[in-house]
């Protein structure tokens, strides 16, 4: 942040379509109005921030967040979390059902605030809504334990939906998609166990998800049938999947005992590893993965247990991708 503010004009968050077509317009002066809001054209395309306001820094030609004002009323706050419409949220605060306790004073106890208007500095901001704690997340980064008998979909057809397990305000972010709410990293299969990661974040969800990414992931599969090195070998190798003629292979593979492997993909075909089992003659009776990236799952995460993830863990997956 430079020191001196006066050349800082703060700008209204403006759609990024606006911004887009700002950029775009080599005619347009230096200031543009759009309704009732102004934003400034830029040479580089401005990025948009989604809460409190945008500075732009004339000597270093950038955006710049000022923490001066980065505020947001109490009701937005709890809004941005899931807990409902800004209606809702402001009924939840006005009732009493709300208690803040801001990062500038970690030892302090919660204090209720009954107004929808208050203003506070979102990061690092506790709430304690109804009796539960929440910790406010800009963005939800989540690590589920996924069970067995659970279907990674927001429209189950069988076996109970995985976003079931999760609390309602993980479920009811405000999104800018059509579906609100975190969404799976991937998906596994509903007799799948294991590391399930879930956000509201596209550009985490590409990058751990896409298969030019190459992030490794882990699989114990626990076979009907024994295996041995033949089988290894040709995984390692590459077989072949009757809907795609090339090749497919893992990244690594290696014997645990009998009936047991530990086998590392880089890319995620439907039902693959279990295609590939079969393609070498064997049988999957049972799946859990266990990695993603650099990431293990928690020994004391159970079944049907989440928890947020934290920047050690955030640090491991994006280093991955």
């Amino acid at each position: 942040m430079p020191d001196d503010h006066s050349k800082l004009v703060p700008l209204l968050p403006i759609p990024n379509r606006t911004v887009k077509r700002l950029c775009a317009d080599d005619s347009a002066g230096s200031r543009v109005k759009v309704g009732h809001r102004q934003a400034l054209t830029a040479q580089k395309t401005p990025v948009r921030y989604d809460w409190g306001f945008l500075l732009w820094d004339n000597n270093k030609s950038s955006l710049l967040a000022d923490p001066r004002v980065l505020t947001m009323q109490l009701q937005d706050i709890l809004y941005s979390q899931g807990f409902g419409t800004r209606r809702v949220c402001a009924g939840l605060i006005q009732q009493g059902w709300v208690s803040v306790r801001e990062a500038s004073s970690p030892n302090a106890e919660y204090a209720l605030c009954t107004e929808a208007t208050a203003g506070y500095e979102p990061e690092g901001l506790l709430l304690r809504v109804q009796g539960v704690d929440w910790p406010f997340h800009a963005k939800a980064y989540v690590l589920l334990h996924k069970p067995a008998g659970t279907e990674c979909s927001q429209k189950p057809s069988t076996y109970p939906s995985i976003y079931t397990l999760l609390p309602p305000p993980l479920r009811q972010r405000p999104t800018k998609s059509a579906v609100q709410g975190v969404q799976a990293v991937g998906r596994l299969d509903q007799d799948t166990t294991g590391m399930l990661l879930l956000s509201d974040d596209g550009q985490f969800i590409h990058r751990l998800s896409s298969p030019k990414k190459h992030v490794p992931k882990v699989y114990q599969v626990t076979t009907k049938h024994p295996v041995d090195e033949t089988q290894v070998s040709k995984l390692l190798a590459g077989v072949v999947l009757d809907d795609d003629p090339k090749p497919v292979r893992a990244a690594n593979c290696s014997i645990v005992d009998s009936h047991r492997l530990d086998m590392t993909l880089t890319e995620g075909k439907y039902h693959q590893v279990k295609r590939m089992i079969a393609a070498v003659g064997n049988r999957v009776d049972g799946l859990h993965r266990s990695r993603i990236g650099r990431m293990d799952l928690p020994a004391d995460l159970a079944p049907g247990q989440w928890r947020w993830l934290n920047a050690s863990d955030l640090a491991l997956l994006n280093s991955s991708a």
